[in-house]
């Protein structure tokens, strides 16, 4: 029997959103908090460090208001006089919007996304390199990690002063991201260096010959299904 969680992950991978940005779920959770017009938005993001995992253009931001507005999840709140400054037109978040940005947020959480990082296309293409010319390329991205961990756990120190850590979350995920990217990093690195990884006498047979070896065309020879689901569906239509 399905549980009714279960059901809710199915529901959620299959439902389409009317807007995917995640600057429009970042709009809403701040008018969900008062209301605000596009420039303090910005402004208010940027005071508690998250442009570190939003990206925040002005242009953009405006355009996702709109956008929020024009599918019924804000709307005009008023406007705002400040001395001889532009009125400015503030926004607050509809019944709709708030039903909208729980329902996003939740799934956002609580289920996987089927994500395709560069990176990860990098490494299931790398066999057309040499190893040791990808020995030296992942040893330049560890230099470059460790420089990122460096910083991000620098900022992470000054937010962690400001801030309660329930606003510097994100910042501590995507630090122990880098981090564990760079362990791995460093260990894919040390394999290719002692040549201790499987498969490297082939990979440096056909960068050394230029001839495909034997057990990668039988490779390709075989079938291989990680998923039971998938088997039948990637054959060849009649």
């Amino acid at each position: 029997m399905t549980s009714q969680f279960e059901a809710r992950v199915v529901g959620a991978v299959a439902k389409r959103r009317k807007l995917s940005n995640p600057l429009a779920l970042t709009v809403m959770v701040l008018l969900a908090e008062r209301s605000m017009h596009p420039y303090e938005i910005a402004q208010t993001l940027r005071r508690r460090g998250k442009e570190h995992s939003v990206k925040i253009n002005f242009g953009s931001l405006y355009t996702v208001v709109q956008n929020l507005e024009k599918h019924g999840y804000v709307e005009v709140a008023g406007v705002q006089r400040q001395g001889n400054r532009p009125e400015r037109t503030l926004y607050g978040i509809t019944g709709a919007g708030r039903a909208e940005m729980v329902d996003w947020l939740s799934d956002l959480l609580a289920v996987p996304a089927a994500e395709y990082p560069v990176f990860e296309t990098a490494l299931a293409l790398l066999p057309v390199l040499p190893p040791q010319e990808v020995a030296e390329l992942v040893e330049t991205r560890a230099a470059a990690l460790s420089i990122q961990s460096a910083a991000l756990r620098g900022v992470l120190g000054r937010l962690g002063e400001k801030l309660p850590r329930i606003f510097v979350i994100e910042t501590e995920y995507q630090l122990h991201m880098i981090d564990a990217q760079l362990e791995w990093t460093r260990h894919f690195r040390d394999e290719l260096s002692d040549e201790t990884i499987s498969g490297i006498e082939e990979w440096k047979s056909f960068h050394e010959t230029g001839a495909i070896p034997p057990d990668w065309q039988e490779l390709d020879e075989k079938e291989i299904v990680l998923d039971p689901e998938r088997r039948g569906r990637t054959q060849d239509p009649e």
